[in-house]
């Protein structure tokens, strides 16, 4: 997951993401099938930078700003 309904369209589109709603959910999400290095290098040409990182469960969470 790379962002929320409210994320900026042209930078989800740059990644390659599809907007979903998930069953239950109520609430759209963006999504792409690539894995998070070439997500954070896309990213990174476009300014942003990781801050920091952790797992919640099986799941990993980046933080990142934009200079």
């Amino acid at each position: 997951m790379v962002g929320d309904e409210f994320s900026d369209t042209e930078l989800m589109q740059y990644l390659g993401a599809t907007k979903r709603n998930m069953l239950g959910n109520h609430f759209w999400e963006y999504c792409v099938n690539d894995p998070p290095r070439v997500v954070l290098n896309k990213l990174e040409a476009r300014g942003y930078r990781v801050v920091s990182m952790t797992g919640v469960g099986q799941t990993l969470v980046w933080c990142l700003h934009k200079e």
